[in-house]
């Protein structure tokens, strides 16, 4: 096998490994969760797992980081383009498909379940997820007020702002009600007039902000017009 054909496999190993660490998390918790358990879903032996993660913490960090770069892919990609709020809106809906998927909301509630008992797995939880997630948000508002397109004076007031407005309500009761998730208007719907509210506190030439959201807005997202279609 050749290089290139080697690391093809290799990725594809690390993809169904993370694939299979994440329904087991998600149905076990982290504490429940053991690394035969893993290596057993994912079709491979315990120490070739332990060859291609290190730890159940490494692996569970790595999972978590892999939200984190699939979330702020709008606001650093190699080459995201865009204007402020164009990239805004894509981070939206970003962070809305990742932390909604049925299994990381599952992930999420098993972690808050036994965070009490176990308060390494809510440090392991917060350090390799939110508090990453966060500071890629802060860096990317410092750069767009840098670039004179937001005013504020503290960035990680700011991006809590944003996190908080554009899905809280929809996701806690998510959280608390799994059997009734938000559908996608609903989403859009908080989505779109989070990021209203946060144009209006922040950017440095709001009506201008606005107008331009309101055009990405009036298009529907690809789930939302097949969500609407007869």
């Amino acid at each position: 096998m050749n290089a290139p054909a080697r690391r093809r496999a290799r990725a594809a190993r690390e993809e169904g490994i993370l694939r299979a660490a994440l329904g087991v998390f998600a149905s076990a918790g982290y504490a429940g969760a053991s690394m035969e358990a893993i290596a057993e879903a994912a079709g491979i032996t315990k120490p070739t797992l332990y060859q291609y993660v290190g730890s159940k913490e490494a692996l569970f960090a790595r999972l978590m980081g892999e939200g984190r770069d699939i979330m702020l892919a709008p606001f650093e990609g190699p080459d995201p383009g865009g204007s402020t709020v164009a990239r805004l809106h894509a981070f939206a809906w970003a962070y809305a498909d990742f932390v909604l998927r049925p299994e990381y909301l599952s992930l999420a509630r098993l972690v808050i379940g036994e965070a009490q008992r176990f308060p390494g797995i809510g440090r392991v939880y917060q350090a390799a997820g939110p508090d990453r997630l966060l500071q890629g948000i802060i860096r990317f508002l410092e750069t767009r007020r840098d670039a004179g397109d937001l005013v504020f004076d503290e960035a990680d007031l700011a991006a809590h702002d944003l996190w908080a407005l554009i899905l809280s309500a929809p996701r806690t009761r998510a959280l608390h009600e799994p059997e009734a998730p938000p559908g996608r208007q609903e989403i859009r719907r908080h989505l779109e007039n989070g990021l209203r509210v946060f144009l209006r506190a922040y950017a440095a030439r709001p009506d201008a902000a606005l107008a331009e959201l309101r055009t990405l807005c009036s298009t529907p997202d690809r789930d939302t017009r097949q969500a609407e279609a007869p």
